[in-house]
């Protein structure tokens, strides 16, 4: 059986010429991820969109219904920094429905890899840094109200802290953030996760490989969750505008192969989410976020 793997068409969404955000991405991880042999067509499930209920598990109905209808306020609309259409709150809904799909598959077959996810800044009543809903923090409530799931470890290796993430569960036992990320950086307030790694600017692939090998394995044997939800942004990679550490392609399929076999390896099961990522050359951006089903694929064939 081969590593299922998330997609939807909707996950892009038009965007105005020149924004930041480099929405087309999702769409041509899909293309790459084929047309290198790294997934079949036929390996791929398509997510439906959530129930309203579920995503107000974690985001208030009126912050819920604001943002769907439109009518969010102007200063809280450009905190999130995507100007507001209709296909954006498509795409933001299916996005949310692919991670809770990745944590299901990932219950049934160990591994389970989305082509998008991973928005970390988004908080119960606003959203921040590009996250409207929080697709983790969703995706926990759910497996956890339908009693898939009774402990939920978030790992968040995004060069930016998964604060949104961390203030959700901040008083929640059954769930235990760990966000290592690099310490002078977007958010100007962090947060207080479960466990926080704060990294110092320009660290490189060995001693970043080395200080999170210091946590997860620990991290694991203390938690003993029932699923690991991994947030696998590129943006501390060397290349990328928004990150200031200093990873290589090689030290990211490290990092992922890492994380993949010691968790997996170990019989926890793994969904994961492809977070941030902000390079200038766009070819080189959707390579490293491919590099995460790269990892999946080989760490799936070898301990099936």
């Amino acid at each position: 059986m081969d590593l299922p793997i998330i997609y939807h068409p909707d996950y892009v969404a038009p965007l105005p010429e020149g924004h930041r955000f480099p929405m087309p991405k999702f769409s041509q991880l899909y293309e790459l991820l084929i047309a290198d042999g790294v997934a079949d067509p036929g390996q791929f499930h398509t997510p439906v969109q959530p129930l309203s209920e579920w995503i107000t598990l974690v985001h208030t109905p009126d912050y819920f219904q604001a943002y769907c209808t439109g009518t969010l306020d102007p200063k809280a609309q450009r905190r999130i920094g995507l100007p507001w259409s209709s296909a954006l709150v498509k795409r933001t809904c299916i996005a949310v429905g692919g991670t809770i799909l990745t944590a299901k598959l990932a219950l049934s077959h160990g591994l389970a890899c989305n082509t998008a996810g991973g928005t970390h800044h988004a908080f119960p009543s606003y959203g921040s840094g590009f996250c409207i809903f929080n697709d983790l923090a969703i995706a926990t409530r759910v497996l956890q109200q339908l009693q898939l799931v009774k402990k939920v470890l978030i790992v968040d290796l995004d060069v930016h802290q998964g604060d949104g993430t961390a203030y959700i569960f901040q008083e929640d036992a059954s769930v235990f953030t760990f966000s290592m990320h690099c310490e002078v950086n977007f958010p100007g307030t962090k947060q207080n996760s479960d466990l926080d790694v704060p990294l110092p600017v320009g660290m490189e692939d060995d001693a970043y490989l080395q200080t999170l090998a210091n946590y997860l394995p620990d991290l694991l044997s203390h938690v003993k969750p029932d699923l690991v939800l991994y947030d696998a942004g590129v943006d501390p990679h060397a290349g990328d505008r928004l990150g200031k550490l200093a990873l290589t392609d090689a030290g990211i399929y490290r990092r992922e192969m890492q994380v993949l076999s010691t968790c997996f390896g170990r019989g926890y099961p793994v969904a994961c989410v492809i977070g941030g990522g902000y390079a200038d050359d766009f070819n080189s951006l959707v390579y490293r976020h491919s590099l995460l089903h790269r990892a999946a694929s080989e760490v799936y064939r070898h301990y099936r």
